[in-house]
């Protein structure tokens, strides 16, 4: 159950972020600086009425008897207990109205809680020592106690909120980082628009050290963008023609001209803000056990604290310390901090994940991936980069490895195969410096030829070898044949000096990913359409646990569903052709997405195309749960202690705890929990 007050802190601190549309009007702009205004107000106003109650509490506390006695002083005078009466009255309805109002809304709602708790105990505290004040009845006056309960009770309440608050501002920062102007390309004039006024189609000029103002591609100029506030990324990105670039993300130093491609809410940044606010909002299964434990701890308190009140009464005549233990018990037990435990940890954890590129669609599946038992992969695009590349290269005792990639690249480099795109991007990839040649010539069907320095040199399939009876013995070539790699030959004068092998290369970040993942006891395994060499080879390259290969697109989807029987598993994929699998495993998780977050089947999305990132979900999972469970003990295990103490069970051996310890108790674990929320860390 969670409390009044505290649902209406946290829907005014995140209600605004399903609406957020960063390209807002007007209206919407005076609309949210209104509630982010108010959201300030509420709390300055536990500021102040705690400060306007301590300033008042601290000549109660000089004229207590009670107090006196502790230091060894006694002083009296004509009205003293009236001026008491007028401050602590002061402080009851000034101080104690939140509290008051939370009781009417909790009885009002049918769900007593925190609010009803506390107002109980201070009404109870204040009207009987007024009572006693004006001779109505006899005993003992609570004044002191009750000005140090609403100081303690509001001074929790302030940092509380802050803390509730101060858990918005990673998403606040990240719409904060949207520019507000961009130079708009018309009519071959530079205009200065806002960002707001710009449509698909329009060109905006980014200049060097400027944030790119919205989403979309590079048409002209080259640079490097720091991503880091968005993505996670730390190193800044290469950007090129026909490149995506979000908006948001920071130009380096080259100037470069950007084709509108997304507005409004079709934006990455608009997009990860709707995302993030639906996940927030969304129920955590580990709240509803919060729930239960706050209403059975309310149920408690209040049955707690008749039985303390009707034992007292028995055992000692004294009303007023009855009174004094019952009110103890309703305060300390309060479930103010059971309220909090789980959404701040919910709202930290998906806002570190936001800002790291791991966008969280379904709450429930994020929380589930710290269950994960198995995890497959696909392999094309996602643990392999999808793209042909130089993976072994095969030499004779002439020429080096280097030599024969060099020659290779360079007769590729008029080639528009896609044997020859990889020669020629491995070779630029080792900074190969590329020979001038003459005289190309294509082979049909078999490979290319051409001249370096009246030398005439040949890339050729194996096809071209066996009608030409040329043979080239190395048993390395053999191996690379039964990992299902293409093969081509580098001929000089119609000689082999060596072999290229070709395949789709391997991510760098996927042996790490891998290797963190076993480490966490998760098992490894690799779904493909690719032949079962291929797969084999990059299993064993990966050190993965199992393969399932040639499967056909449609038949993801059951080999899933097989998987499934045996472990929980969660499923790594593009998002477009996994989708099916996706959908059918206990956490789909789609990859590499970039700037389109809207992928309706994957519970969570990564926008790198980096394997890694599908670790740090589940580690991160796992450490969101260990969160919430810390949180749960501080907020409810010190009762187990300060209930029996607060009831008066060890009083006959001089241990008891006044109203104000147990408010600070109280208050203590509360921020206990807030402070214990943001300490979650991605690493």
């Amino acid at each position: 159950m969670d409390t009044i007050l505290y649902t209406k802190i946290y829907k005014l601190v995140y209600s605004d972020f399903g609406k957020y549309n960063i390209m807002k009007n007007k209206k919407d702009d005076n609309e949210k600086m209104s509630k982010k205004s108010h959201r300030k107000k509420m709390m300055q106003d536990f500021k102040r009425r705690f400060f306007v109650s301590l300033a008042l509490t601290i000549p109660i506390l000089v004229f207590s008897p009670t107090i006196q006695s502790l230091f060894g002083a006694s002083f009296q005078f004509p009205g003293i207990t009236i001026i008491s009466f007028v401050m602590s009255s002061i402080i009851f309805f000034y101080g104690g109205y939140p509290f008051l109002k939370g009781l009417l809304d909790e009885l009002k709602d049918k769900q007593p809680g925190m609010m009803t708790l506390i107002a109980v105990a201070i009404s109870v505290a204040y009207f009987y020592s007024t009572s006693v004040v004006f001779n109505i009845v006899a005993g003992r006056i609570f004044f002191w106690e009750l000005a140090t309960l609403i100081d303690v009770m509001l001074i929790g309440h302030w940092i509380e909120m802050k803390s509730v608050i101060g858990a918005s501002r990673a998403l606040e920062e990240l719409v904060k980082i949207m520019p507000t102007v961009a130079h708009l390309k018309e009519d071959g004039e530079i205009v200065d628009v806002k960002v707001e006024k710009l449509e698909k189609g329009d060109k905006v000029l980014v200049k060097p050290g400027e944030k790119i103002p919205i989403d979309g591609i590079v048409i002209g100029g080259e640079t490097s963008i720091n991503q880091a506030m968005i993505t996670g990324e730390s190193e800044p990105v290469f950007k090129s023609k026909d490149d995506e670039v979000i908006g948001g993300s920071i130009n380096g130093d080259g100037s470069i001209t950007v084709e509108v491609k997304k507005t409004g809410k079709e934006t990455y940044l608009n997009q990860v803000v709707e995302m993030v606010s639906e996940a927030q909002k969304s129920r955590s299964k580990t709240q509803d056990l919060a729930n239960r434990a706050a209403f059975w701890l309310t149920s408690t308190s209040i049955s707690v604290g008749i039985l303390t009140f009707i034992i007292w009464i028995f055992l000692n005549p004294d009303i007023a310390y009855a009174i004094e233990r019952t009110a103890t018990v309703m305060v300390i037990t309060c479930p103010h901090a059971l309220g909090l435990a789980i959404p701040l940890v919910v709202a930290r954890s998906t806002s570190i994940a936001a800002t790291s590129g791991l966008l969280i669609r379904d709450r429930k599946s994020f929380e589930f991936a710290r269950n994960i038992e198995a995890i497959v992969f696909d392999k094309t695009g996602t643990l392999t980069k999808g793209e042909f590349g130089v993976t072994d290269i095969i030499t004779s005792e002439t020429h080096t490895s280097k030599e024969i990639l060099a020659i290779a690249a360079s007769l590729e480099t008029n080639s528009e195969h896609p044997i020859g795109n990889g020669i020629v991007k491995s070779a630029k990839d080792r900074d190969i410096e590329f020979k001038e040649i003459r005289d190309f010539e294509a082979i049909p069907g078999k490979g290319i030829k051409a001249e370096i320095k009246d030398t005439e040199y040949k890339i050729v399939s194996p096809g071209y070898l066996e009608e030409n009876n040329i043979h080239f013995k190395e048993s390395r070539v053999e191996k690379v044949k039964k990992q299902g790699k293409t093969i081509v030959y580098l001929l000089k004068n119609e000689k082999v000096i060596g072999a290229i092998a070709l395949a789709d290369i391997i991510r760098e970040e996927s042996k790490n990913a891998i290797d963190k993942l076993k480490a966490m006891g998760i098992k490894c395994m690799m779904l493909t359409g690719d032949n079962k060499y291929v797969a084999q080879w990059v299993a064993e390259e990966l050190g993965l646990d199992e393969v399932i290969a040639e499967v056909l697109p449609d038949e993801k989807a059951e080999e899933i569903k097989k998987v499934k029987a045996q472990y929980k598993v969660a499923m790594v994929g593009d998002g477009v052709n996994d989708a099916p699998a996706l959908a059918s495993a206990d956490v789909g998780i789609a990859i590499g997405a970039g700037t389109d977050v809207a992928i309706e089947t994957a519970d969570i999305i990564l926008v790198k195309s980096d394997p890694r990132d599908a670790a740090d979900i589940i580690e991160l999972s796992k450490k969101t749960y260990s969160k919430m469970v810390q949180n749960l003990w501080w907020a409810s295990g010190y009762n187990v202690v300060a209930i029996p103490l607060a009831a008066g069970v060890l009083a006959g051996f001089g241990i008891v705890l006044p109203p104000a310890i147990g408010a600070l108790i109280m208050s203590l674990s509360t921020v206990i929990v807030a402070i214990n929320a943001r300490l979650l860390k991605k690493e």
